[in-house]
Parts: structure tokens; C-alpha cells; sequence
């Protein structure tokens, strides 16, 4: 009976010691290191086996933030991580509490305010720990809104166009054949649209972002309200796990959307510091609740009504040569056209996980016929509904028949006199006069040229 009792014991002392053993030997590790860079904030993002309980802190002379995992082992070398065009100089390791922990130093080179929290594993990656370092940048003042002077039209502003790459960063989108990337594509076709814009007279294209990094979806929205922008638009690709689904689709906020988010304004009215009205001269915050309602919904009836008239323009360019989703434009209630302020559409240029759409999407001649069908339809609304004090509006009301200012045009790849000239509404002839081309037509890339009054 006794040496049973003991043949039992030494097994259970075996058993126990295994599974201190493996409770060891699976420690949460860190596997690798990323980082991306954004105007504002370095990114770091810790690829975990598992979830991990995590501490941050500040230290001063010399400025350095540590970071401790609990329970966690290092198996990536961060003297690898690329820190060039990050605030950060060296990033080191050290164990703590006798080895059972992980501290991770990062000394800096500039002064930063530190946010962290942990990610869920999703379709793309595991557990994951991030590490945002938003650097001190000094906003801008807000731009002036322009007031007209007689018929001059250098008082004149340029209509503003918000330009949004869905997606960037850490979060890569849609992925298709060959692992194209939607946050790719999308950038792609947004600086393909940016580019168009910026050689039309009247027109100043903004990109949320112009590089590989996130911005969260209401920070978009916030940026285009900083931007002063007129419109939004967001540029996507979309995504299915039936790789048959093809078509190109333009959406519009719903109106079950857009009474979601009057209620989210209306309730933050006392807080907030943001504008509606387009023109940053209407705040709900000094309002009674009626009016403030009255207000809100007139800005976001009249912004709703410009993004259909846009949306259906863009819809029916894209028809002429893309399959489209439906045959009509759509409605939901994504975040990033909850602009009351701001007409928004959004774009889905096609199914990226479909191999047929996705060969195209890759392709910049493809690329550059997404953006010209936007372009178009967001030149055709602004041509015929300028905003007021606006050198479109100007031009509109006749104004520029006579005695206007010649603009000026920067001669770009692929361009000739003639294209210059069709493109601005006037004559070769006059082209050529007012810049002295007497004999030939021979421009360069670079070269800055006089275009008269059409």
C-alpha cells in the first residue's frame, strides 16, 4: 500500500515538473519588429505568439521610452529594424525580474507623446503590440477664406479636392492574386488623380496620405475638414472571399448613416471645435439645440445632394469602360463619408481578389483610366456648380471674357502645345503668342507657360 502510495507521488512529481517545464518553454515571444513612418507619428508594431500584458513609460536626460512585456522572450533582432526616418536612435533589449521579462528601450532623438495598445489576430497577421509616436508638429494656421475684389482674379481661391487612399501601413486592405495590395493600388490611383487635378486651372488636389502608413477612418474625415477641402473622395478596392465577384461600385453616405451621425454632432456640439457650412464660419457649439439641428441638417442636406451629382457622373464614367458592380450608385453608412460638412463619395475601382480586376488594377494605364473617369466627373460638378469666391465661379459668371491675368501652366511628361492649349480653352495661335513661340513648338518638361484668357 505504501509503495503505491509513493509509486504515485514520484508520478505526480514527474507530471508536475513537465508541465512547469512546458509552461516555460512557452513564454510569449516577439517575432518581429515593423515600423512605418506617417508625417505626424512613427508606427512600431510587435508581432506576439499570444496575447501579452505590457507597461509604458518615460524616462528624461536623455529621453528614452521603455516598454516591459510580462513573460515574454525576444527572438527578432531589433539592430536590423530600419530607424532612419523614425524619432528614434538606438532600440534595445534587457530582461527584467530575474529573466521572466522583457524590456524594450528606445532612445530618441526627439521629443515624442507615446500611445500603446495590444491588436486581435485578424485575416493578415497574429497577436500584435503597437507603439505610436506622435512627433510635436505645430499645427497651421487655418487658411482665410478669399474675398473678392472687383474682377480681379487673383483674390480668387482654388476649389479643393481631398484625395483618400483607403487603407496604408500596417493594414494592407483587400489582397490578391500574386499578393497585390489594396493600400498599393489605391495610392496609385489617388496620386494619378492628384496629378490630373493639379494641371487643371482651378483645382487643388490634397492626398490624406502620400505614403505607406494608416490613418484611422474619422482621421481622415478630420484632415479633409483641416484641408478646407470642398469635396472628398476615398479610393478603394474591394475585396471577396468568392473570387468570381467582379465590378467597379460608387457609394454615397445612407440616409440611415447620415441621421447617425447628425445625432453623433448634435450630442458633442458643446465640445467640439469643428465647422460646418463649408466656409469654417458656422459652429454648432454657441447654437440652441433647434437651431443647431436646423443648421446641421441644411449643411448635410446640401453636401448629400453634391455627392450624388458627383457619385453618378464618376458612375456613369466608369461604366465606359469597367464592369460596374451595379448599375447603380450605392449608399451605406461608412465612416468616411460623414462629412456634414463635405460632400464625399467613395470609389471602389473594382474586386482586387478577382485575378482578371486585379491584372488590371496593377496596371498603371489602368490606374491612370480610374482616375481620369473621377477627374472628369469631379471637373464636369465644379464647371457647372462652382462655390462662390472660387476662380471657377469667376470664369462661370464671364468675368474672365476680358483683360484676365494669363495663368500660368508647368509643362509635364507627355504634354504639347496643342494638348496645353485644348486642355485651357483657347487657341494654339494665342498660345503660342503670348509665349513668344514664334517658329516652332518645342516646349520641356519644367517649362513655365503664360496661358491667356480664353
Amino acid at each position: 500500500m505504501i509503495n503505491r502510495v509513493m509509486r504515485r507521488s514520484g508520478v505526480l512529481a514527474v507530471l508536475l515538473s513537465c508541465w512547469l517545464l512546458a509552461a516555460n518553454s512557452y513564454a510569449m515571444e516577439v517575432h518581429n519588429v515593423r515600423v512605418w513612418i506617417a508625417p505626424d507619428h512613427a508606427r512600431l508594431v510587435f508581432d506576439l505568439s499570444g496575447a501579452v500584458q505590457h507597461k509604458l513609460f518615460t524616462l528624461k536626460k536623455p529621453d528614452r521610452i521603455v516598454l516591459d512585456l510580462s513573460g515574454a522572450k525576444l527572438l527578432s533582432d531589433l539592430a536590423a529594424v530600419d530607424l532612419s526616418k523614425s524619432p528614434i536612435s538606438i532600440m534595445r533589449s534587457g530582461s527584467r525580474n530575474s529573466g521572466k521579462d522583457l524590456r524594450i528601450v528606445l532612445d530618441l532623438k526627439e521629443a515624442v507623446k507615446p500611445k500603446s495598445f495590444a491588436l486581435k489576430p485578424n485575416d493578415q497577421y497574429g497577436h500584435r503590440l503597437v507603439l505610436d509616436l506622435y512627433r510635436d508638429v505645430a499645427e497651421k494656421a487655418p487658411q482665410k477664406t478669399a474675398i473678392a475684389v472687383s474682377n480681379d482674379p487673383t483674390t480668387l481661391r482654388d476649389i479643393i479636392i481631398a484625395i483618400d487612399a483607403g487603407h496604408g501601413g500596417e493594414d494592407p486592405g483587400a489582397i490578391g492574386p500574386g499578393r497585390v495590395k489594396e493600400k498599393t493600388v489605391v495610392l496609385g490611383i489617388a496620386r494619378e488623380l492628384k496629378a490630373l487635378l493639379e494641371k487643371e486651372r482651378g483645382f487643388k488636389p490634397k492626398l490624406t496620405r502620400d505614403g505607406d502608413y494608416y490613418i484611422s477612418l474619422r482621421s481622415r474625415t478630420q484632415r479633409a475638414r483641416k484641408m478646407n477641402a470642398d469635396m472628398f473622395v476615398s479610393i478603394h478596392a474591394d475585396g471577396f472571399k468568392d473570387k468570381r465577384a467582379k465590378g467597379a461600385s460608387v457609394w454615397v453616405l445612407s440616409p440611415r448613416g447620415a441621421s447617425s451621425e447628425m445625432g453623433r454632432w448634435l450630442a458633442q456640439k458643446e465640445n467640439s471645435a469643428d465647422l460646418i457650412g463649408g466656409v469654417g464660419s458656422v459652429s454648432l457649439e454657441d447654437k440652441d439645440d433647434v437651431l443647431a439641428k436646423v443648421l446641421l441638417d441644411m449643411s448635410m442636406t446640401a453636401s448629400r445632394s453634391d455627392s450624388r451629382q458627383i457619385a453618378h457622373s464618376i458612375h456613369r464614367n466608369l461604366g465606359r469602360f469597367a464592369k460596374m458592380h451595379k448599375k447603380q450608385v450605392e449608399q451605406a453608412g461608412f465612416v468616411v463619408l460623414k462629412s456634414p460638412d463635405i460632400p464625399s463619395i467613395l470609389v471602389e475601382t473594382g474586386f482586387i481578389t478577382n485575378h482578371d480586376e486585379a491584372a488590371k488594377l496593377k496596371s498603371k494605364s489602368y490606374q491612370r483610366k480610374m482616375a481620369k473617369a473621377i477627374f472628369t466627373g469631379i471637373k464636369a460638378h465644379f464647371s457647372a456648380k462652382p462655390p462662390a469666391l472660387t476662380w471657377l465661379a469667376w470664369q462661370k459668371e464671364g468675368r474672365g471674357s476680358s483683360k484676365s491675368i494669363p495663368s500660368r501652366y508647368k509643362v509635364m511628361r507627355g504634354d504639347t502645345l496643342s494638348v496645353i492649349a485644348s486642355r485651357n480653352g483657347v487657341s494654339l495661335t494665342a498660345l503660342r503668342k503670348v509665349n513668344g513661340l514664334r517658329n516652332a513648338d518645342h516646349i520641356q518638361i519644367g517649362q513655365v507657360l503664360k496661358i491667356p484668357a480664353s
